[in-house]
Parts: structure tokens; sequence; C-alpha cells
């Protein structure tokens, strides 16, 4: 892969992917897109990856969609791209993931990271939808994760005006996790990660599903899926090991199983 890294997090149960297009400032373009949906494939279908970290580096995250992949396009050629296919598969990932984030992430940047499950920024970080500044709108997500995450009023201001949020507003709007000092980011995320990889990677990724069903039913039909995965969770070993663990006071040895 040319624009993706995929580096030891030197940590049980951990992968460390990077964005590597450092002097376009991490712009997405269809070939990073395309490396990176088969780089969490492979990650995802991988027994010894629990968690996935996203990350770029301190002055970036990604800034954005390459425009000039795109300037000279016609509607019709946006149609047989589909670029925003490549996206669809990277939703569909089921092991956590969690983005940190430095920097710029912006447009597609600040689209890829609310893909993510969780964020962890730095104090540094910078997040906007300015796509209006060029003429079109957020395409692979934005008014809608957005509008989720931080709520109608400021979504609408950041899309129709382009403006950027801080850190710190973003994690006073329900955005990010926390905000750490820059050089901490990374660890960090890699922390969050931990404590996650070491609970049970069936329960996991049956309560990441979950949680992702209550955006997109009706309550009661989100409390149907809820209770429908905590059943099955019981036809497996990890479930039996956990409450057997905690009644004889050990620290339980998840297996996926």
């Amino acid at each position: 892969m040319e624009y993706i890294i995929v580096e030891p997090a030197h940590r049980k149960f951990i992968a460390l992917v990077r964005l590597n297009r450092p002097d376009a400032l991490n712009a997405l373009n269809l070939q990073l897109m395309g490396e990176l949906r088969d780089a969490l494939k492979e990650l995802d279908d991988n027994d010894e990856v629990r968690v996935i970290v996203l990350t770029g580096n301190e002055k970036a995250f990604a800034a954005g969609a390459d425009i000039k992949q795109m300037a000279d396009k016609t509607a019709i050629d946006m149609l047989k791209i589909d670029q925003f296919s490549t996206w669809d598969q990277i939703k569909k990932t089921k092991k956590p993931i969690i983005a940190a984030v430095s920097g710029f992430a912006l447009g597609g940047g600040c689209e890829l990271a609310m893909t993510c499950d969780m964020i962890v920024a730095s104090e540094t970080a910078q997040f906007g939808q300015p796509e209006i500044k060029i003429g079109v709108m957020p395409g692979a997500g934005g008014t809608q994760r957005l509008s989720r995450a931080v709520g109608k009023a400021l979504a609408m201001e950041m899309i129709l005006s382009g403006n950027f949020i801080n850190a710190e507003r973003a994690l006073q709007a329900g955005l990010v996790n926390r905000v750490v000092p820059v050089e901490l980011y990374l660890d960090e995320a890699l922390k969050l990660a931990e404590s996650i990889a070491a609970q049970s990677p069936l329960a996991t990724m049956m309560a990441k599903e979950a949680v992702n069903k209550s955006y997109e039913t009706s309550l009661s039909e989100g409390l149907f899926f809820e209770r429908k995965n905590y059943y099955l969770l019981f036809a497996g070993q990890d479930q039996k090991e956990g409450m057997n663990a905690f009644i004889e006071k050990r620290r339980p040895e998840f297996k996926g199983e």
C-alpha cells in the first residue's frame, strides 16, 4: 500500500492504521480510500486484532477529499466512480475503530473520523465541513452523522458556513470522547483501545452493532435488536468465562469463542 501504513501497536489485540499522504495533509483520494477499505477488511478478518486505531499525523488527520480528482468531473462521472461505495464498506467493519485526531479533520476527514466509533482528539484538532466554500456539500455522511453527534443547530452552522470548531468545542458538543495534549493523543487512543480489547470480542462487536442500530431505527425496534444480541451471547464461551470469572473473583480470559 502506498498511502496506508499498518503499524505494530506493540499492544496486544490492537492494530494501528495510519493515513500516509503527509505532503497533501492526508487528503482522501480514491487510492487512499481503497487501500483503507482493504486494510480494514483484512484486520476485521484477523482474530489477533480486536480493536483498530486510525490516525494521521500531528498536523492533520485528514484535511478533506482530494479536490483535484473531482474538479472537472460531471454528475455522470461521479455516479460512475461511485466513490462512496468504499465508505459503505468501511462502515461495515465489525470491530471497534478509534480515531486518533490531531490537527485538521475537515470535510472527508471529519466524515471519516465520525465513521469511526470513538474519537480521541489532541488540543490542536480542528473539525469542520467546509464543502460549502467550494460550491458543494458533504457527501460522505457529514450532514447525517454531524447532526446526530452535535445537534441540528451546530451542525447547520458548521455545514452552511464552513466554519471549524476546535477540540474543546467538539468535546462540549459530544463529537469527541476526550481531548489531551498533542504529545499524548495517540497514546491516549491506544490506552482506550487496550481497555476495549480486554473485553470479550464477541460482546464488543455485538454491542457496537446495537449502539449503531439505535441511530437507524425506532426505540422499540432497537430494544428488540439489543435483546436478540444479548441472548445470542449466551451461546458463546466468553459469556460462561466472564460470569464464572466474576463469581470466582478472578480476571476473565476471553477468547472470542
